[in-house]
């Protein structure tokens, strides 16, 4: 691999300013459909859990909690959507029913919804209103439909598949476009005693005859995977790929080292969402208000999802009152301010850029300071570069390695100690095939 001949393609909006002709490539290996292309763009947005387990402080919910326990006294949809736009979010995600089985809609197929409670008299419908504060903020929505349900009498039995198809029909074809469909795999006990057979197939199919757009997300996709643990840390190895035959999802998923990094020769295309919480817990409690994650340590996380090549999916849980908590907001918003100074000035730009075989060398007119490298493949044509090396220096003949890494995917950032150079050069020391790369960027990232 490392003896093939590489043919480099720049993309001129960073960069640019080079005499090589374009050639029309061919798809290398799995590669990602339009609707996978349009979420990799997303990069960022939040998540949101909401309901019974807010107000019981309690992170999975029993299913026997009295309806009436969900009361939040000034809830405010457009308030969770003002923040996620301000933060710079693509869309929200709502726990729509959560394990305990508790419906943020009037579903007709559950007696254990926002209908039987008392807030706003039981007319109330989070669904609805998150969706039209999305619309009208002009961000995306997603859903989180729990397979478990601890309350429903007929979980458990063959039965409930068919009621869990009725309720995600009623939310994929009632509220609009969703951008997501989120399914984690935890399958416990129902009122009766009994475990669910979930029939995933007939649920993937029924998801997407509904919407064939949507992105349906869990362990094993088939769109998006879990990185195989709630911290939002991808490994520096990521490629966008895994198998999946011979595997289910829950307890007979693949191992999370492999969710992790993907798999070098995976026979399809599932890249990694990193889901974090801002919080210790995923649901609001009070006493937490001091676990607030700062904009440093987002930023932080943020290196260690998107700059791998993955999605940031950041839990936001609104509190009692139905709001996001002053704490969380201002780090989000302090979150957006650390990124936009971060990513502002590309100090490579209007660089001259020389591709020879294994190496692009950008060449400065003047010494440029950075520590910060971004690095772009064209993923339409699939995931090739294996690793590569950063090398800098005065001239092309003092040149340095300052850095070096494995896989670059849609999106690699790479930092190293501050230096200061007028020549870079990026070598790939091994790919599955020629790579086609993206725009290159360089940033001094002060913290």
């Amino acid at each position: 691999m490392k003896n093939c001949k590489f043919l480099f393609f720049i993309l001129t909006t960073l960069l640019l300013t080079t005499s090589t002709k374009l050639k029309a490539q061919e798809k290398f290996g799995p590669t990602p459909n339009a609707q996978q292309l349009a979420w990799h763009e997303k990069e960022f947005y939040l998540f949101m859990h909401f309901g019974p387990n807010t107000f019981t402080d309690l992170e999975w919910g029993k299913g026997s909690e009295d309806p009436n326990v969900f009361n939040p006294t000034a809830m405010d949809c457009n308030q969770w959507a003002r923040i996620a736009k301000a933060a710079g979010a693509k869309g929200i995600i709502i726990t729509a029913k959560h394990h305990d089985g508790f419906c943020l809609w009037p579903s007709k197929f559950s007696t254990h919804t926002v209908r039987e409670s008392k807030w706003m008299d039981g007319k109330g419908d989070v669904i609805k209103m998150l969706s039209d504060a999305c619309k009208k903020a002009g961000i995306e929505m997603g859903v989180y439909i729990s397979p478990w349900d601890r309350n429903h009498p007929k979980y458990g039995t063959p039965a409930y598949n068919d009621i869990y198809i009725q309720t995600m029909k009623e939310l994929l074809t009632g509220y609009g476009q969703f951008f997501e469909l989120w399914w984690d795999g935890a399958n416990g006990e129902g009122p009766n005693g009994k475990k669910q057979v979930y029939d995933f197939k007939r649920f993937q199919d029924s998801a997407l005859s509904y919407q064939p757009k949507l992105i349906i997300f869990s362990d094993i996709g088939p769109h998006i995977r879990w990185i195989g643990n709630e911290e939002g840390i991808i490994n520096e190895t990521n490629w966008n790929l895994l198998d999946t035959v011979g595997f289910s999802r829950g307890s007979g998923g693949p191992s999370t080292d492999s969710l992790n990094r993907g798999n070098f020769n995976g026979k399809a295309w599932i890249p990694g969402e990193a889901d974090v919480s801002i919080r210790k817990g995923w649901f609001y409690h009070e006493e937490e208000d001091k676990t607030v994650k700062t904009d440093k340590q987002l930023f932080d996380l943020y290196l260690k999802n998107v700059g791998r090549g993955g999605n940031f999916l950041l839990n936001v849980p609104p509190n009692r009152k139905g709001l996001i908590s002053a704490a969380d907001s201002a780090a989000l918003i302090n979150f957006k301010k650390l990124r936009d100074a971060a990513f502002k000035t590309n100090v490579f730009k209007g660089a001259t850029v020389k591709n020879n075989k294994n190496e692009i060398e950008i060449c400065l007119a003047t010494a440029a300071t950075f520590n910060t490298i971004q690095l772009q493949e064209q993923i339409k044509f699939g995931q090739r570069v294996i690793s590569f090396e950063v090398q800098a220096g005065d001239s092309e003949g003092s040149l340095k390695k300052i850095a070096s890494s494995t896989t670059i995917g849609r999106k690699k950032i790479i930092q190293f100690p501050t230096v200061t150079a007028k020549c870079i050069k990026v070598k790939i020391t091994a790919a599955k095939a020629s790579p086609v790369m993206g725009a290159i960027a360089g940033y001094l990232i002060k913290m």
